[in-house]
């Protein structure tokens, strides 16, 4: 089954393009090619899947600290699958698919975020849902998934891959302030998960409320024709303000560990391949490579699926309405999830001592260096690869670790865990089992922290801007 892809008539087609891109250019022509914007001042590189990227600018801390105090620019969700779902039953055909409801009654101008799972309750799409208009949702991360769904529908629904938009990241203090200087717009009246139409770079675009750092945060979007003068604009006065370019590395690493958002890949996989015969043929066309484990837990595949309870996303799931998984979740939830995400703070002391086994020969404990590098890359042979690890309560599986990233703030090393529930209480001490399958293996002392490990003034969710 072949993938149809359809191309949106830009966001602002009225607007004459910049830097002689053309309408409906496809995002990655123009953003991850060598003589782009987003490549310069960058210093190391990574193969996402697609080609090199910036992995760093500067050095991942830096570009954190940043973050922190003044703010950043990044440009890693402009690979994102966006989907646009629209026509008379669209509302109805997102109710049917997605373990939330109501989509119909989401005021324009709102988001949600949006779960689809499989039959025994495991996710397999987790993503953000944008209302355009009446009976038009916009859709990030949750395509493949919603296209296969949708191609099967017999309902009044129609959708439309998009693929000339532009995705940049704002993170920091000094987000609001650097926009609205960029733009001319006013964002105090921009609630958390809101949305707003502003004009950058002389063309329409959508400001989001939204952010994977935990601190105050925007998303912008807008027409590929404009998005090189767009980062262009933004970067100098992120650079203006003190702030920094933002890398792979600390965006997809960093920001999701410590802001407490699990996040595919690094720490979860979506088993999209493993769920039904028809989405695993579909989804071949799309996706070309897949996601190998490693670490001491990847020696069952299952260690890394999740169910919204796991993540203590059990919130967004309404039981008043039939969708994939619905009996599997009623029943974690009628006997109670066993796990819960946590924070660990791992014990430097035993981080030092797996930095002294690389060098100890045959018996070296560590397959992954434990460094700054992030858990997930793409290698020569197109098999992308992230670490798990279990976690034990004297000797005993109780966990599984992922994430582990350092927090530059608090100079500690972190990771998320999704723990036995009677465990998962600040203070609580565990190991971490650190060292692949069939190599030597050491165990790394831990503490469960306090989840989210970031709860600063800043925090986006509760920040009241209009004060700024």
């Amino acid at each position: 089954m072949e993938n149809p892809v359809t191309i949106t008539e830009p966001a602002s087609a009225q607007s004459d393009s910049i830097d002689g891109v053309a309408p409906g250019t496809p995002i990655h022509q123009v953003l991850f090619t060598p003589d782009s914007p987003i490549f310069e001042g960058a210093n190391v590189f990574t193969d996402i899947g697609f080609g090199l990227v910036p992995a760093e600018y500067s050095t991942t801390r830096e570009e954190f600290l940043a973050s922190r105090d003044a703010a950043s620019i990044g440009f890693v969700l402009s690979n994102s699958p966006v989907y646009d779902v629209s026509g008379p039953d669209a509302a109805t055909f997102l109710n049917s698919v997605c373990v939330n409801k109501d989509f119909g009654l989401l005021e324009q101008g709102s988001s949600k975020h949006v779960v689809i799972c499989n039959d025994d309750g495991y996710m397999i799409a987790d993503g953000v849902l944008l209302k355009v208009d009446d009976n038009h949702f916009r859709t990030y991360w949750l395509a493949p998934v919603l296209a296969f769904f949708l191609d099967k529908s017999d309902l009044d629904v129609h959708g439309t891959w998009v693929q000339d938009e532009y995705f940049f990241q704002i993170d920091g203090p000094k987000s609001k302030s650097i926009i609205e200087k960029v733009t001319g717009a006013d964002l105090s009246d921009l609630k958390f998960a809101q949305n707003k139409v502003i004009t950058l770079a002389g063309a329409d675009a959508t400001v989001h409320r939204l952010g994977m750092s935990g601190a105050l945060a925007y998303e912008i979007h807008g027409p590929s024709t404009h998005a090189r003068e767009a980062y262009r604009q933004l970067r100098s006065e992120v650079e203006a303000v003190g702030g920094k370019p933002q890398g792979f590395w600390n965006y997809s690493l960093v920001n999701h560990t410590v802001a407490g958002y699990p996040n595919q890949v690094i720490h979860f996989i979506d088993p999209v391949k493993d769920s039904w015969p028809e989405l695993t043929e579909y989804i071949a066309h799309i996706i070309p490579f897949d996601i190998g484990l490693h670490g001491s837990a990847s020696d069952d595949p299952k260690n890394a699926w999740v169910t919204p309870f796991d993540v203590r996303w059990g919130y967004l799931v309404n039981f008043d309405h039939e969708f994939p998984g619905k009996a599997a979740l009623q029943k974690i939830k009628a006997e109670g999830s066993k796990r819960t995400t946590v924070t660990l703070e791992w014990n430097a002391d035993d981080i030092g001592a797996v930095y002294a086994s690389q060098f100890r020969g045959a018996d070296a404990v560590v397959y992954d260096p434990m460094s700054n590098d992030p858990v997930i890359s793409v290698d020569d042979y197109h098999k992308g690869r992230m670490r798990i690890d279990y976690v034990l309560k004297d000797g005993k599986k109780v966990g599984l670790a992922t994430g582990r990233t350092p927090a530059f703030i608090e100079n500690t090393m972190i990771s998320l865990a999704y723990l036995d529930r009677e465990l998962a209480v600040e203070g609580t001490e565990v190991t971490v089992l650190w060292g692949d399958v069939g190599h030597p293996q050491i165990e790394i002392r831990a503490v469960v922290a306090q989840f989210p490990y970031y709860k600063g003034e800043f925090r986006n969710e509760k920040l009241d801007v209009s004060a700024l």
